[in-house]
């Protein structure tokens, strides 16, 4: 059968983001370095030229392809957290290792690649809330939000107000 890997671009970067993730990230690894072996437009021969790696179980390949394609939004990586610990460590971790802020549970890493860190409990109260009206509070509330407080979404959804 055919094998689907996400190949992501970095602007020669592609192990130092593996490593990070595999630092970080539960499930994750890098699993080889490769060298181009001979020069390309933009490297020499001996280079690191690609990465592979794995992040929550997931296979990626890193290209160190320089800086003609940066990363965007339009693509983002999700990650469901159990809990509020486990949300406060990811989104603190990426933000805190040269990462950007961003609304509603996204933020940056220091590489341009966007991650949605999104706790399990959010999609409850947001999607398999059978309450429209604490279903659109929860949303609401986390609206207002960058990294996402569960215990205030809760609050929401219950009808307590929003600080915002």
């Amino acid at each position: 059968m055919t094998q689907l890997t996400t190949c992501i671009w970095y602007d020669y970067t592609a192990e130092e983001a593996a490593n990070f993730y595999a630092s970080v990230l539960p499930d994750s690894r890098v699993v080889a370095v490769h060298k181009t072996p001979s020069d390309t437009p933009s490297q020499k021969a001996g280079d690191v030229i690609t990465v592979d790696f794995e992040v929550a179980g997931q296979k990626f390949i890193g290209l160190n392809g320089g800086p003609i394609f940066p990363q965007t939004e339009a693509v983002s990586f999700m990650l469901f957290t159990d809990d509020q610990e486990q949300t406060d460590r990811l989104w603190n971790a990426i933000v805190a290792n040269g990462g950007k802020e961003s609304a509603c549970g996204w933020c940056k890493d220091k590489w341009g690649v966007s991650w949605q860190i999104t706790p399990k409990r959010l999609m409850a109260l947001i999607w398999d809330n059978p309450d429209a009206a604490a279903s659109k509070r929860a949303m609401d509330a986390m609206m207002t939000m960058r990294k996402i407080d569960i215990a205030a979404v809760e609050a929401a959804a219950a009808g307590a107000p929003v600080n915002a």
